[in-house]
C-alpha cells in the first residue's frame, strides 16, 4: 500500500456506489482511514471489506446525509474512532432532469436537500476539528452544470453552482485556518446517479461519459498536494465529447 495519505482520515458521504465508492478505494489505496457514510448499510459493509481486504481501516455510519444528526455523528465517529478529520469529501448528491414547469416543489426540495443542504451539514461539522488541527482538505463533488448552464436541468445547475459558490467562498474564510477547499466538476459519469430521473441503464452503458474512477482520480490528487499549494476547481470531461 502506498503512503501518502498514511495517518489522515477520510469523511465520504455518499460512499455506497460510483464516484464516493472509487474515491474511497484510491484514499484507502494510498493509505488513509475513511469513514464512510451513506443510507445502504449492505453496500457500505461490502465497502468497507473491500478496503480492509486491501490493508486499509474503515468504518461506516447509516444515515440521511441531509439530516444533522448524520453528519455529526458521522464527525464524532471520525475522531473518536481515529483522531481527526484530515479530509472531507462532500459527494452524496442525486439529479432529476426536468423541464422547469415539470419540476415540482417537492422535487426542488429533493435536490436541494441532498446536494446543498448536506454539503453544508457535513462541512459545518467537520471545520471546527480541521481549525483545531490547523489542517484539512474539503471536496464538493460538483459538476460541470456547477459551470454552465443545460436546459433541463435547471434546478439540479443551481445546486451544482451552489456548490462551486460555496466552495469558493469558504477557500477565502478557512485558508487562514490551514484547510484546503475546492471543487470537483466531471461531466457525466457512469453511475447509477439520475437512473430513472431522466438516465437509463441502458443509456448510461452504451455512453462515452467518464467513469467513477476517473474522477477519483482528480480527488485523489486534490488529497495530496503538497502542503502549500491547493486545488481550487478541476473541470473533467469525456475524451468521446464532440467536438462541436
Amino acid at each position: 500500500m502506498n503512503t501518502k495519505l498514511s495517518g489522515k482520515t477520510a469523511l465520504i458521504t455518499g460512499a455506497s456506489a460510483g464516484i464516493g465508492w472509487a474515491s474511497a478505494l484510491a484514499l484507502a489505496g494510498e493509505g488513509a482511514n475513511l469513514v464512510l457514510s451513506a443510507r445502504r448499510q449492505e453496500r457500505l459493509t461490502e465497502l468497507e471489506a473491500a478496503v480492509q481486504k486491501a490493508g486499509g481501516k474503515a468504518v461506516s455510519i447509516v444515515g440521511d446525509a441531509k439530516e444533522e444528526n448524520t453528519a455529526r455523528q458521522a464527525v464524532d465517529l471520525a475522531v473518536k474512532t481515529f483522531g481527526s478529520v484530515d479530509i472531507l469529501i462532500n459527494n452524496v448528491g442525486i439529479g432529476n432532469y426536468k423541464n422547469i414547469i415539470d419540476t415540482s416543489a417537492e422535487e426542488y426540495d429533493e435536490m436541494m436537500d441532498s446536494n446543498v443542504r448536506s454539503t453544508f451539514l457535513f462541512t459545518r461539522y467537520a471545520v471546527p476539528v480541521m481549525i483545531k488541527q490547523g489542517s484539512g482538505t474539503i471536496l464538493m463533488i460538483s459538476s460541470m452544470a456547477g459551470v454552465y448552464g443545460f436546459g433541463g436541468e435547471a434546478v439540479y445547475c443551481a445546486t451544482k453552482f451552489a456548490q462551486v459558490g460555496f466552495a469558493q467562498a469558504l477557500d477565502k474564510e478557512l485558508r487562514p485556518h490551514g484547510i484546503k477547499v475546492g471543487a470537483i466538476c466531471p461531466g457525466g459519469v457512469k453511475t447509477e446517479f439520475a437512473l430513472g430521473k431522466g438516465r437509463t441503464e441502458e443509456s448510461v452503458s452504451a455512453s462515452g461519459m467518464l467513469e467513477p474512477e476517473d474522477v477519483a482520480g482528480a480527488v485523489l490528487m486534490a488529497c495530496t498536494q503538497s502542503p502549500g499549494s491547493r486545488i481550487i476547481e478541476v473541470q473533467m470531461r469525456t475524451m468521446d465529447e464532440p467536438l462541436t
